[in-house]
């Protein structure tokens, strides 16, 4: 229905009379039944931001008054404080001073030390040398020597208390293309593996376990299963014609337990599996071998993936140069960036020790500082781990840990953003569920009241191909998530939390248009609509313009120089007001998620207009209004209804209409010199109430509306 009535306009002309026609008002319902709501969160745990790696000389200058004030600024409550160490497949000295299990060398399974000497300013990260040939795709800090690839020795019998044969170790070999195999050439290191196969997979994506792998797992015939391996330098040759395949899978089941090169004062140096190289080909009538490979160069030369690697290091391999450091804990604890909150920290797992988690969470209750959550580990699936293998990990740590505190918060698996379920190779169930199959490995060791969180990261989009009309997919890719995760397993009183999110995982034009706005209101009002606990937003720290597929844009809340000058706001950080401290109040108490939704779409059948209410603590309604709508303004009227009344209610007296969108922001792309013009603030007024009270949310917009109700 459109409402139409005359008026008058004044042109260059003349006053001039002519029907002016409007859309009439929508409604927003807001679901108030008691009993109806669908969350409940407390701002200042569940709305936060992050701080990841950073250079010496960026520690240096964000951890100055101004930046810090700047970035508190935002809003944001609690912080996570991220480690990219284990992205780079590198152990990291949270404390350099500790002690080396081979303290003659200076080398082995370093454990940092509790002692209260000198605050800590910078973590160095330490280069793996077992890390062997293993690649990752996260750029793997190098060391000074790559020696061999071993596997992680905490994932043997000796430590796990299983069978090595339910945790098997493998070794990937991507040729990169189909080529023909009918051979392949393994160098052992010690200690080897005396029963393995050697299989070629058939299909498609076998490392892809973000849309799972399409194939199976085929062990070569007639000398693909070796039952009595000896070690040293084999060939193996399989009977039959040659096998065209992509990748090739060394799985290990049964150790020979014999000693590394380290010798045998640890036990960690005798158990797993070592391997120097691996050659897929094929053998001539002579016997003869021919690397499949050979001479492939850059792109086009093989990639290793690996299931674990062995976090044995020693002095020389620190990662000393000033581009990769991350904050040290007292500097991050004591300058004022976890806002007198308490922060979630991490524990390197992957590539560390239990021993060396336990002392950094004794160190940090010896010091004071507060913590809300551990993280354990960071991103295993991007890692290939096996959910068996992590979760024997986690549960390894999960005692260490609690040995210190056993009141402390543990969770995980933090995975890399996916908007689907993560799938990997089936098991002997034929499960291929990621989370599934670690809740159920915690299940089985009755250890599930270990997992007090479970964490992911959103990374929703692809970064090169985003449209305006990408977003209308955030609410339900979100929800969606969320779902998948219960639907595995976790259980509904297990809390879910995005401790990482942008709009993708790599940077992207949209993020610091009007757009990027609009996405990250979507993001968390869908989130906790969605039922999640803890949203944390990357990162808090400004960051400079960079150039992207979609046009230069920053990570960042702000645009900065090279010297951290703050030039500018981004969309991000205006909407980050409006979200902490129009939106929620920090500092008052639990709010109240209730349902609410406008029935705006377009023609496609995309909601055009989104709703997320909340029922805060100081008896304000406050209804967060995104109008995803590009070139049209939409007016709306709101309903606060109640089924078990049968009576609507309506804002009464003062409503506070404040609102940021493409009016108040736009992002002009000019190369490193990108910026805002104009760059915000959000602007508000107060509107009066009433059961006829229309609200205007201007064309890409995002609208907090806010006042008390009575029926």
């Amino acid at each position: 229905m459109r409402i139409c009535k005359w008026t008058i306009a004044t042109t260059f002309a003349a006053a001039l009379p002519f029907l002016a026609c409007a859309a009439e008002p929508a409604t927003v319902h807001v679901d108030i039944t008691p009993g109806h709501a669908i969350n409940a969160f407390d701002p200042d745990s569940a709305l936060g931001s992050s701080i990841d790696v950073l250079s010496h000389r960026d520690i240096d200058l964000v951890y100055t008054p101004h930046i810090l004030e700047e970035s508190l600024s935002a809003g944001w409550g609690p912080i996570t404080y991220r480690n990219n160490s284990e992205l780079r497949m590198a152990a990291w000295h949270w404390n350099d001073n500790g002690t080396w299990s081979d303290a003659t060398n200076k080398s082995g399974y370093f454990t940092g030390s509790t002692e209260l000497k000198e605050p800590i300013r910078y973590i160095l990260s330490y280069s793996l040398p077992h890390r062997g040939f293993a690649t990752s795709g996260d750029r793997p800090v190098e060391g000074a020597t790559l020696s061999y690839w071993k596997s992680n020795p905490y994932l043997t019998s000796k430590f796990t208390g299983e069978s090595d044969a339910l945790h098997p170790q493998w070794v990937v070999v991507d040729l990169k293309s189909e080529k023909p195999v009918s051979a392949v050439e393994i160098a052992w290191a010690s200690p080897y593996a005396t029963r393995y196969e050697v299989q070629y997979w058939v299909g498609t994506g076998a490392l892809d376990f973000d849309d799972g792998p399409k194939g199976e797992w085929k062990t070569f015939p007639s000398g693909g299963a070796v039952r009595n391996g000896k070690g040293g330098t084999v060939t193996l040759q399989f009977t039959g014609s040659a096998v065209s395949t992509r990748f090739i899978r060394i799985w290990m089941t049964e150790s020979s337990n014999t000693c590394d090169l380290h010798g045998s004062g640890d036990v960690r140096n005798c158990v797993g599996y070592a391997i120097q190289e691996i050659h897929a080909g094929t053998m001539d009538a002579s016997g003869a071998f021919a690397d499949a490979a050979q001479g492939a160069t850059g792109r086009s030369a093989p990639a290793y993936c690996a299931s674990s690697i062995d976090p044995w290091h020693e002095a020389a391999d620190v990662n000393a140069g000033g581009g990769y450091q991350h904050s040290g804990f007292d500097l991050f604890f004591t300058s004022g960036l976890t806002n007198n909150l308490p922060a979630m920290i991490p524990v390197t797992l992957l590539y560390g020790t239990p021993d060396d988690a336990a002392a950094q969470i004794a160190y940090l209750e010896k010091r004071g500082y507060p913590i809300s959550y551990i993280e354990m580990g960071e991103e295993p699936d991007g890692k290939h781990a096996i959910p068996e293998d992590y979760a024997a990990l986690y549960l390894q740590w999960a005692t260490a840990i609690h040995k210190v505190d056993a009141k402390l918060k543990l969770g995980g698996p933090i995975f890399e953003g996916v908007n689907e379920d993560i799938r990997v190779w089936p098991d002997a169930q034929g499960r291929t569920s990621w989370m599934g199959r670690f809740v159920d490995y915690l299940k089985a060791h009755g250890r599930l009241s270990d997992l007090a969180f479970v964490s992911f990261e959103h990374y929703p989009f692809e970064r090169c191909n985003i449209t305006w009309k990408t977003m209308y997919q955030e609410p339900q890719l979100m929800k969606h998530i969320l779902e998948v995760w219960h639907a595995d397993g976790v259980p509904k009183d297990v809390p879910l939390m995005v401790t990482e999110s942008s709009v993708s995982a790599g940077l992207t034009g949209p993020m610091s248009t009007i757009w990027g706005g609009l996405w990250l209101a979507d993001s968390i009002g869908s989130f906790f609509e969605g039922g999640g606990a803890a949203y944390y937003h990357s990162p808090i720290q400004p960051q400079g313009i960079q150039n992207t597929c979609l046009g230069p844009a920053s990570w960042s809340n702000f645009v900065s120089d090279r010297d951290y000058n703050i030039n500018g706001y981004t969309a991000f950080y205006w909407t980050a007001h409006l979200i902490n401290l129009e939106w929620a109040a920090h500092h008052s108490g639990v709010h109240h998620m209730f349902p609410s939704s406008t029935g705006i779409k377009d023609d496609e059948g995309n909601v055009l207009v989104t709703s997320y209410a909340l029922h805060r603590p100081d008896g304000n309604w406050s209804l967060m209004l995104v109008n995803r709508d590009e070139t049209n303004a939409h007016t709306v009227r709101v309903a606060f209804e109640n089924s078990e009344t049968g009576r609507s209610a309506a804002f009464s007296g003062a409503v506070s209409f404040v609102t940021f969108g493409s009016e108040q922001y736009a992002w002009k792309s000019d190369g490193p010199h990108s910026h805002a013009d104009p760059d915000g603030p959000p602007i508000g007024t107060a509107m009066a109430g009433g059961a006829q009270a229309t609200f205007t949310l201007p064309t890409a917009s995002v609208t907090v509306l806010r006042g008390r109700i009575s029926e």
